[in-house]
């Protein structure tokens, strides 16, 4: 079987709470989930969670801990603001 590596991009992100308007984010009753919808249907949104646009401009959630796996800040280190409250994040996907 053949191995692939993923190509090194450049995403945006930021992380939804509830009373933040993100494009894209549809907020339920409740005001406290909410939901996207994308090619493969509605996605829940839940709060904390970052809602990455992917390079064809598709959006989607992603949970935080996923996320920092995933994710690495391009201009530096993790800050304490990434960790509570609306934040916005340009981070580029680790090679390996």
């Amino acid at each position: 079987m053949a191995r692939f590596r993923k190509k090194p991009v450049v995403i945006e992100a930021e992380r939804w709470f509830p009373g933040l308007s993100i494009t894209g984010v549809h907020v339920n009753r409740d005001e406290v989930s909410a939901y996207i919808i994308t090619r493969e249907g509605n996605m829940e949104v839940s709060p904390g969670d970052w809602i990455i646009t992917g390079v064809k401009g598709e959006r989607y959630p992603c949970k935080d801990d996923i996320f920092r796996l995933t994710y690495e800040p391009v201009d530096g280190e993790w800050t304490d603001a990434s960790n509570v409250g609306p934040k916005a994040f340009t981070g580029e996907i680790g090679i390996g």
